[in-house]
């Protein structure tokens, strides 16, 4: 049996005070690609920031890769944030560094010491998202699409058990987010588990996986007919 990555029992996920996602329960096993859809404001995002620990869990159980998120305090986000892979919308690169500088950084950040491995690991990354001849190039020399594979580079540096990916096609042209989702499929292909907030459904449509909804406050699965 494929072990369990994400496990959430009766949460409720607010922000400040007000009541975002009501008495969520839903299990992730290792392997799967899930989507969360919804409108804006839905709280897509609001749940994937539960996730990796920048909202607390107030209500309910959740397990995140072997971390009780109930239980988390602070001297323990950054060691969860090592075991999940994160991709964000707008690519969050720091704009005064290359793509191979943007990288050292994350693993200088995570514990990384010796140049050597850190180099090896940057090339292994980028290989795999296409751009191993694009690391001496800055963020604004690389196009939306080339800067999201960065960004998805950057998530697979410490072998994430998890990646949680918020919108990763947001900002790109429908031709471009086709090129960015083969990726993430290729990853997933390769027994990691996904979980992908978007509102794109054609991606949806071309690339079925499970799917989670969000919607009045509550987060259930559709049948992909239904989407």
């Amino acid at each position: 049996m494929a072990e369990t990555v994400l496990q959430m029992k009766d949460v409720d996920i607010f922000q400040n005070d007000n009541l975002i996602l009501s008495n969520i329960n839903l299990e992730v096993k290792k392997g799967e690609f899930v989507y969360v859809i919804g409108k804006t404001g839905s709280g897509k995002s609001s749940f994937l920031r539960t996730l990796y620990g920048d909202l607390p869990l107030s209500k309910g159980q959740a397990s995140v890769v072997d971390y009780s998120l109930k239980k988390l305090q602070e001297k323990d986000i950054p060691y969860l944030r090592r075991k999940l892979g994160i991709i964000f919308q707008d690519f969050q690169l720091l704009p005064d560094r290359s793509v191979e500088q943007n990288l050292e950084f994350v693993l200088k950040a995570t514990g990384w010491t010796e140049p050597a491995k850190m180099q090896l690991k940057i090339e292994e990354v980028l290989d795999k998202v296409g751009m191993k001849s694009k690391g001496f190039k800055f963020p604004h020399q690389l196009s939306g699409g080339e800067q999201q594979r960065v960004g998805i580079a950057r998530a697979l540096l410490n072998d994430p058990e998890l990646i949680l990916a918020d919108e990763p096609t947001g900002n790109l042209d429908p031709q471009t987010s086709v090129e960015v989702m083969k990726v993430l499929q290729e990853i997933n292909q390769t027994g990691r588990t996904i979980v992908m907030a978007t509102h794109d459904y054609a991606l949806i449509l071309k690339y079925p996986h499970k799917t989670i909804k969000c919607d009045g406050n509550k987060m259930f699965e559709v049948i992909q007919k239904a989407v």
